[in-house]
C-alpha cells in the first residue's frame, strides 16, 4: 500500500490535490464519451473513498462539463487536463484519473466497462481481471453507468462484449 496522502496534479501543475484514504478500485472505461474526452481508447480511473479528496491549489481553475446524463467531467481550465469525474446525484462519488497521480497510486485497473463501444484500433486484452469473479453486478442488470454506485466494479457481462458503436455517442 502506498503512503498516504496520495498527491496529484493537472498537466500544467496549477491544480494540485491529495487523496487521504486508500483507493477503492480502478478500471478502464471504453465508452465513446471517454474516448472523445481523453483522445484515447479508454479512460483509466480510480474510485476514491467519500470525503478523501482535498484540493491543495488551483481551486479557482477547476471547471466541469456536465452532460445531461452521466458524471461531470472535471478539468483544469488553464491546461484542459482531465482530473476526475463526479456524480451529479451524489458529489461524494468521485473517480480520479490515474494519469494525474504524482507517484504509483498502488492500485491497478481490475475491470473494463463499455467494451461494446471499444475503439476498433485498440484490441482489448483477453485476460479477465480477478475482480470480476467476485460476483459484481452487471451493468445491464443495474441499467446505469457502473461509476454511478459506490460498491464493486462492473460485472462479467461487460467483459469483452461485441464491438458495436454507441448510437448515443456515449
Amino acid at each position: 500500500m502506498p503512503k498516504l496522502p496520495l498527491t496529484g496534479h493537472c498537466l500544467c501543475g496549477s491544480v494540485r490535490y491529495e487523496i487521504t484514504k486508500p483507493l477503492a478500485f480502478a478500471g478502464y472505461c471504453h465508452c465513446t464519451r471517454c474516448q472523445r474526452r481523453t483522445g484515447s481508447a479508454a479512460a483509466a480511473s480510480a474510485r476514491i473513498a467519500p470525503g478523501s479528496l482535498r484540493v491543495l491549489s488551483g481551486q479557482e481553475l477547476i471547471k466541469a462539463w456536465r452532460p445531461p446524463d452521466g458524471f461531470a467531467k472535471v478539468f483544469c481550465s488553464n491546461c484542459g487536463g482531465a482530473l476526475w469525474s463526479q456524480s451529479q446525484q451524489d458529489p461524494e462519488v468521485i473517480s480520479v484519473r490515474l494519469g494525474t497521480f504524482d507517484a504509483d497510486p498502488g492500485i491497478r485497473p481490475s475491470y473494463r466497462q463499455y467494451v461494446a463501444y471499444a475503439a476498433p484500433w485498440e484490441p482489448i486484452p483477453d485476460e479477465r481481471p480477478a475482480a470480476l469473479s467476485r460476483g459484481a453486478q452487471s451493468v445491464a442488470a443495474r441499467g446505469k453507468h457502473p461509476s454511478a454506485r459506490r460498491g464493486e466494479p462492473p460485472g462479467d457481462s461487460q467483459w469483452k462484449n461485441s464491438r458495436r458503436r454507441s448510437p448515443s455517442g456515449r
